[in-house]
């Protein structure tokens, strides 16, 4: 009897054991030994010549230039890739709302970046951006425009990796957006059309309104996974030339092995901002989002 008593307040919480189990083992541990690692100059050879440093390491963080500049081209890179991904994709998805059968193709077809291997996707690019025999300057120099440096300039590398970057996302997220708009009612649309309400209007008074949830969702999730880019700029530049690619991430990686504790207090400030970031959309635009 007591045990038939005891099971259904135990239950929820035995359902949701191995799930907290893994967060705990795989995110919330990790998060705390990265804060841990921060407070100390830490020796990966020898543990013992360790010391705590206490907040010595972020201090340090905020003197250096390099950090700034890091910080300043992922915030670029940010921008760059959520704001054109996200006009990219709403502008597809709205084509392909259509139920014609070149769409059912084209969705199919648009989707295939998201599922290939970065390494993948970089060597193509990187072979289509090449200065002298790649595709993109052939194109360039055909229409009688000068060819481009692409990943070699620092004056062009960063917006080449942009463009790489929005050419992985945009269908996936294209489709997201896609699902929402099949979602909302037509008996929307007909009442709007008995009032000859405009396209433009019935766009931005109705469309957008309504797939208001998604939108934000794909803003949160692009900000946070641009903030945290690394292995497109691994691969198609290594950060260079000139630390013109460098971004928070890469520059994390750049500190792995002779300085754990200045890298860990950088992972720290990172995880900060992201979460920083994140409240504030909550907080500047969770009012202005349509459930329906």
């Amino acid at each position: 009897m007591f045990k038939r008593s005891i099971w259904p307040a135990v239950r929820p919480y035995v359902m949701i054991l191995p799930a907290m189990t893994g967060i705990i083992l795989f995110v919330m541990y990790p998060i705390f030994y990265l804060v841990k690692l921060s407070l100390y100059q830490y020796n990966l050879l020898n543990k013992d010549k360790s010391k705590f440093v206490g907040l010595n390491n972020f201090k340090e963080i905020f003197s250096r230039d390099d950090f700034y500049n890091a910080l300043s081209i992922t915030v670029i890179y940010t921008v760059g890739v959520v704001v054109l991904t996200m006009a990219l994709s709403l502008l597809i998805a709205v084509w392909l709302s259509k139920n014609t059968r070149i769409n059912a193709i084209v969705q199919a077809g648009i989707f295939t970046p998201h599922i290939i291997s970065i390494v993948s996707i970089a060597l193509v690019w990187m072979w289509l951006m090449e200065p002298n025999y790649g595709l993109f300057n052939f194109v360039l120099k055909t229409v009688g425009l000068p060819g481009l440096p692409w990943l070699q300039s620092s004056s062009t590398s960063l917006m080449s990796v942009i463009m790489v970057s929005v050419w992985q996302n945009v269908g996936y997220y294209a489709l997201i957006i896609v699902a929402a708009l099949k979602s909302i009612p037509p008996t929307i649309y007909e009442a709007a059309a008995l009032d000859n309400a405009s396209k433009f209007k019935v766009f931005t008074k109705i469309t957008l309104p309504l797939i208001s949830p998604q939108l934000f969702f794909i803003l949160i999730i692009m900000t946070i996974g641009s903030f945290k880019v690394f292995d497109t700029v691994k691969m198609m530049t290594g950060g260079g030339p000139n630390g013109s690619t460098t971004t928070l991430v890469y520059y994390i990686y750049e500190f792995r092995t002779n300085s754990i504790g200045y890298a860990s207090a950088t992972g720290v400030v990172l995880m900060a901002i992201i979460a920083l970031l994140t409240f504030v959309y909550f907080r500047l635009l969770s009012q202005k989002i349509h459930y329906q």
